[in-house]
């Protein structure tokens, strides 16, 4: 694990001198050049990516460039440096960095800081454990000078260089180190698998103390002297803007102090959100709806529909679809569909700001920190430096608070600017579900022809919906020649069609009005169901057990059958259920990780009940098994929530739905029992916090089939009374 571009001790102490007395040990991202500070004459000098700090006091401060959602990489990612420190948990502590590209910034994303696309763990596996091993070799030189010995000599315990009979601990040691070079990567031996302490061992999470006693600060929390709340009254049609209103009756509100005009809409400020509530529901608002008024769920479809019935663009291609179809012994032709989502998070989106002259400084939970601090900067006339950023824990982000847009941020800063003092902006519930960015309906058509034996010779499947990458900073690197990747992730590069030697797939990217973005998992939210439910369609034509069907389709694919066998193992398969009950199986890789999930339903007049769901996952080397289930199970709940429930809908350019009584996620009675399986592997480490939420949907689908005879192609699954 060399380093190209070493630190040299004048850079990095450019780069440390503000984290006060320690040893503290910056490193670097491969890649992380094109954010070079300068150069001197000892070489090439760097901004530092992420920070180590060992006090005095012996605590041990990790500066996490990531943002923590409950996905546990506060957690996780801490115990990588842990491990190869050899560092004393129980003095660990983890802060949010300060926002900055340039110390943080991340190569796969471009150099840009922001947390998303279950990348934290398998992006920073190498270049956190190098830190946590720099810091110790730099420990064992301090402790070897003061004794008077050779580094070779000492050994470490956690939080303890030891030398014979003699000791001394980090904290004791931390200042002398501080003054040492930093250890060249070069020299640095990772421990072997065999050897960790901490990495694969069940560990409770940092962050859990804090939000159970409430330390724990939310977006939502912040609260300062001189803080005012704002609320913004938004078009109630996508697009639509102001024509003209009248504030005075929110003005007479006691508590509110400015009502102002925004590019997205009417602003309230006032003392405090009740205040700011009622005065903007006194808002007297002419709206010009604009070119969306129309916007109607069910003539969408048509068109979607439509649309698949032409020519679309490639997504992958091979042999001739036509012919081979035309020779199959059997074949399918169907259509499935799901509705456009929302992200629905717990904490509704707020952001705070407060504009001075030279500096803009946001408290928010944001998922997207370089974005946000360019686009402030531009609203404000600041350098994207002068734009200082506060992470703060996250109620839930999937996906939403990394938007390409930096909505909620951009119109808090526009709030800040146009009140002329500081301003929380907070979204009730209703607003981001009314007024938000949500994941695409899709359609999707496919007709697959089998041979005499019920096996494919021939997939040829559409796709329609809306591209999420398409007019962002993205679109260059994600969209080519008419394909957004994230549209067809799951199908195009699926292990049911890599060497089916007749096969096409096209998509068809229409633009609707609606604002679109990722929702935990992409693409694969809506592929998965399609796909694993589609194989079950093939099982059934072909007369074959499904999960007999799979393991003859994914022979070539050992991680899928690992997931496969171990899921219908820890199952039982087919063992005798309940009366009423039934098993559905569905396997799917996503994120860089496996995963397959059986799940147990049963019928209750028409509704749908899970009792059981089991997961297997491979994602590789397993950091914190503790974590992995949680996310397992935490997918499953968020998977079974549009399984079962949510839906948006358009009527008149606006959506129907407003909160959780309407838009329903999973309720805490309908969540069943989850058994999590994790495989041991030596892989490297793939995504969790969203690979765990694709094979729900299809798994519930095909226990549904099994238990009533009904194939339900339509999410949410919806029995029938026939």
């Amino acid at each position: 694990m060399k380093s190209s571009n070493p630190i040299s001790r004048r850079g990095f102490l450019k780069g440390s001198a503000l984290l006060g007395s320690g040893l503290v040990v910056a490193f670097v991202l491969p890649g992380a050049h094109r954010f070079a500070m300068g150069a001197e004459n000892q070489g090439e000098v760097f901004a530092p990516n992420a920070f180590l700090r060992i006090g005095n006091d012996n605590s041990v401060t990790v500066l996490l460039g990531h943002s923590e959602m409950g996905q546990g990489i506060w957690t996780g990612l801490t115990m990588l440096i842990a491990e190869e420190l050899d560092a004393d948990w129980s003095k660990i502590r983890v802060e949010h960095s300060p926002a900055s590209a340039a110390d943080y910034g991340l190569a796969a994303f471009g150099g840009m800081q922001i947390t998303g696309g279950s990348t934290s763990t398998w992006m920073e596996f190498d270049r956190y454990r190098q830190a946590g091993a720099a810091a110790r070799l730099m420990l064992i030189d301090a402790a070897a000078r003061r004794f008077n010995v050779a580094p070779s000599t000492l050994r470490t315990e956690p939080g303890v260089v030891i030398a014979g009979d003699r000791r001394a601990t980090y904290g004791e040691l931390a200042d002398d180190a501080g003054k040492l070079p930093v250890a060249d990567p070069a020299a640095l031996t990772l421990k072997e698998a065999r050897d960790w302490r901490l990495i694969g061992k069940p560990t409770k999470r940092l962050d859990t103390p804090e939000k159970i006693t409430g330390r724990a600060k939310f977006g939502i929390d912040v609260q300062f002297d001189g803080l005012m709340t704002a609320m913004v009254a938004r078009s109630p049609v996508l697009g639509g803007s102001v024509k003209s209103f009248e504030g005075a009756e929110a003005l007479s509100i006691p508590g509110v102090h400015k009502v102002v005009q925004v590019p997205s809409g009417v602003a309230v400020i006032a003392d405090h959100y009740w205040a700011a509530k009622l005065a903007r529901d006194a808002l007297k608002i002419d709206w010009d709806l604009g070119a969306n008024a129309g916007l109607d769920s069910q003539v969408l479809l048509e068109d979607f529909r439509k649309l698949a019935g032409t020519a679309g663009a490639s997504a992958s291609k091979a042999g001739d679809v036509e012919q081979a179809l035309s020779n199959a012994a059997k074949s399918i032709d169907v259509e499935y569909s799901v509705p456009y989502l929302a992200h629905a998070p717990m904490e509704p989106l707020n952001c705070t700001v407060k504009i001075t002259q030279d500096k803009c400084e946001i408290w928010t939970g944001t998922q997207f920190q370089t974005l946000d601090q360019m686009i402030a900067g531009k609203i404000t006339g600041l350098k994207p430096e002068q734009v200082e950023i506060h992470t703060q824990f996250l109620g839930g982000g999937f996906g939403r608070r990394a938007n390409p847009t930096s909505d909620f941020v951009a119109e808090a800063v526009e709030v800040a600017k146009a009140a002329g003092m500081p301003v929380k902006t907070v979204w009730a519930r209703e607003d981001d579900i009314r007024g938000g960015y949500y994941r695409s309906a899709f359609l999707h058509q496919a007709r697959v022809g089998l041979d005499a034996d019920g096996s494919p010779i021939a997939w040829k499947h559409v796709l329609v919906g809306q591209s999420i990458m398409a007019g962002t900073l993205l679109e260059a690197s994600m969209v080519k020649e008419g394909v957004d990747k994230t549209s067809v992730e799951g199908v195009a590069d699926s292990p049911y069609l890599a060497k089916l030697a007749n096969h096409q797939v096209d998509l068809h990217s229409p633009q609707t009005g609606i604002t679109v973005l990722w929702l935990r998992s992409v693409g694969h939210t809506h592929t998965a169901f399609v796909m694993e439910s589609l194989i079950d369609e093939l099982a059934e034509a072909a007369g074959k057990d499904p999960v007999d069907y799979r393991r003859t389709l994914l022979r070539e694919h050992p991680r899928h059958l690992g997931v496969l066998d171990l899921a219908v193992e820890k199952a039982a398969w087919q063992a005798p259920l309940p009366d009423g009950h039934a098993l559905g199986v569905a396997v799917h890789e996503s994120f860089g990780s496996y995963v397959a999930q059986v799940a147990e339903v049963s019928q209750d007049n028409l509704g749908i009940r899970v009792h059981r769901v089991v997961c297997a996952v491979d994602c590789g080397i397993a950091v914190n098994p503790l974590s992995i289930a949680a996310q397992m199970e935490s997918a499953i709940a968020f998977g079974l929530g549009f399984t079962l429930h949510s839906k948006l809908t358009f009527k008149d350019g606006q959506v129907q739905q407003s909160n959780y009584h309407d838009y329903q996620v999973l309720r805490l009675n309908e969540m069943p029992r989850v058994e999590v399986h994790i495989v041991a592997s030596s892989a490297k480490p793939g995504g969790v916090g969203e690979a765990g939420v694709p094979p729900t949907a299809p798994a519930v689908a095909n226990a549904v089939f099994a238990l009533t005879g009904q194939r339900l192609r339509e999410l949410p699954l919806q029995l029938s009374g026939v």
